[in-house]
């Protein structure tokens, strides 16, 4: 299921396991910390050199081999107003078809005008985020049929449950941005679902959301939502990115019409276009590895290069979203070796034509359990060694995409904090390599007591959200709970927490007059 597709069928002291709360000594001790005032993990850089599985000679014959593919293949191109401005930019059209071939220098022509880095704006300024360079920016799941927790197990996507992890996307830093729509609410209309959906958005977070390109009405509604939720004129929406859309090709080798129609109306208006392939090796894609990142280049080109087509310099992300299927099943396969390359071999052709990267946090676990978590450590170690910039489905994900996880949520919350702290500079000051305290210890004793420990010892590591450091009888005695335990207890905690950000009254009203406008008229047309 594509991302775009409906479906068919700041760390607080309560973070801290409350068992472990209570421990005062030993190896378990206290380890919860006071709130850092909103603001520790709000822009991430990631300067540490990129791991590469490409050499330059290999990086170059994947290059050629995808512009070979969109000169001799081409492109599907199911939009007929699409295709006459392909045409009009040099494009070769086959008549009577929806086939379209580009060439090399039409393709490296069209892409020279990407940005190599842009800002999209929040409607609180201090959510802006960075995109491209060294910036890390993380995105929550997105476009889950399915939610669950483990009191509720799995069940169909529901207004109250779309409305609760948006709220707990609000509630940690290290969450970025929505991705889209958590989970899908299916018991509001599709007519009208996009309105409900997207003006929660502006109301139970002040920070970079997503909108669905599935039909160019949809389209339009999103951007005035983004602009009244701003309070800005069309003129600084125009001028400044507000609102992103992720923008699937139909592998192999096809872009469909809702997502043409998407890169027009949001390029047109120099809002954020993320072009992702979703090439499965065995699939939608050859079974080896370096033909399925092939396709996935040459199918992320022609969706870039439309961008620009319709408007010069408008901001675009190179998508990546190339893994395997288990050959046995069928079934898509995240996490893997072979996904890590994937990953890694995207960055080295992203930065090769300075775009922007996205990538995501993956894993096929259908439970919380040593495979969610392994499957999306090694995600997480290729997107941020491979040099991903914008990290869709970073929290959340569970049974490859197909539920929303509360339990997992909060799992891969701590697990990108983890990764925040790891890519922060080593202090190597002078009073970091602590020589003193060196001088004032000696031979034999310890620095639990030093003057040079006892002015850091509440910042100076990373206290997790649900390790349980306690030992084995501390840990038993409290009824051997385990992470998912946890992980449950920790996101009530968070909801009952929740305090909805500040919207300007007179944004409130403008906005609510537009959903009660768009709903009078019917929204947009559905088949049921």
């Amino acid at each position: 299921m594509s991302e775009n597709e409906p479906p068919h069928s700041s760390l607080t002291d309560t973070d801290a396991p409350m068992e472990r709360r209570r421990r005062t000594g030993g190896r378990g001790a206290d380890r919860s910390r006071k709130s850092t005032g909103g603001s520790k993990y709000l822009n991430l850089v990631n300067t540490m050199t990129k791991s590469t599985v490409l050499t330059e000679e290999a990086l170059e014959a994947v290059h050629v081999a995808s512009l070979t593919i969109l000169e001799e293949v081409g492109m599907d191109v199911i939009l007929p107003e699409a295709r006459a401005r392909m045409q009009a930019a040099g494009a070769d059209v086959t008549p009577g078809t929806d086939r379209v071939r580009f060439d090399r220098g039409l393709i490296m022509d069209m892409i020279s005008s990407v940005p190599s880095s842009f800002t999209m704006h929040a409607r609180n300024p201090i959510r802006n985020v960075e995109i491209g360079g060294d910036n890390l920016v993380f995105a929550q799941i997105a476009s889950a049929p399915f939610v669950a927790d483990r009191e509720g197990g799995r069940r169909a996507g529901n207004q109250e449950d779309y409305r609760k992890l948006v709220k707990l996307a609000q509630s940690y830093d290290i969450i970025h941005t929505t991705g889209g729509y958590p989970v899908e609410p299916v018991d509001i209309h599709a007519s009208v679902r996009h309105l409900d959906c997207l003006s929660d958005m502006v109301k139970l977070t002040d920070k970079v959301f997503h909108c669905y390109s599935l039909g160019q009405q949809r389209n339009l509604d999103a951007l005035e939502i983004a602009r009244i939720g701003r309070g800005i004129t069309a003129e600084q929406m125009d001028s400044e990115p507000s609102l992103f859309t992720i923008i699937n090709t139909s592998s192999p080798l096809r872009l469909d019409g809702p997502m043409l129609q998407g890169i027009i109306e949001m390029s047109s208006r120099s809002q954020v276009v993320v072009v992702t392939p979703f090439t499965l090796a065995g699939a939608m894609a050859p079974v080896t590895i370096a033909g399925a990142v092939v396709q996935q280049n040459a199918e992320a080109l022609a969706g870039i290069a439309f961008t620009q087509m319709v408007r010069r310099g408008a901001p675009v992300m190179y998508g990546g979203f190339t893994s395997n299927v288990d050959m046995k099943t069928g079934a898509p396969a995240f996490g893997t070796p072979e996904y890590m390359k994937a990953v890694i071999a995207g960055g080295q052709l992203a930065r090769r034509y300075k775009i922007p990267y996205r990538t995501s946090n993956t894993n096929a676990s259908n439970t919380l359990d040593a495979q969610a978590a392994y499957e999306s450590a090694l995600s997480l170690w290729a997107l941020t060694q491979g040099g991903g910039n914008f990290i869709m489905h970073s929290a959340g994900w569970s049974e490859g995409g197909l539920t929303a996880s509360f339990e997992k949520f909060i799992l891969d919350v701590d697990m990108l904090q983890m990764v925040a702290e790891f890519l922060k500079p080593l202090d190597v000051s002078e009073d970091a390599l602590g020589l003193d305290a060196v001088r004032d210890v000696g031979p034999g004793g310890h620095y639990f007591g030093t003057a040079h420990t006892l002015a850091r010892y509440e910042t100076a590591f990373y206290s997790p959200i649900l390790s349980d450091w306690r030992n084995f009888e501390t840990w038993t005695e409290a009824g051997r709970p385990t992470t998912y335990d946890h992980a449950n207890r920790v996101f009530k905690e968070k909801l009952n927490e929740y305090e909805r950000p500040p919207l300007d009254p007179g944004i409130e009203e403008e906005l609510d007059a537009f959903v009660a406008r768009r709903k009078a008229e019917g929204g947009v047309p559905t088949d049921f």
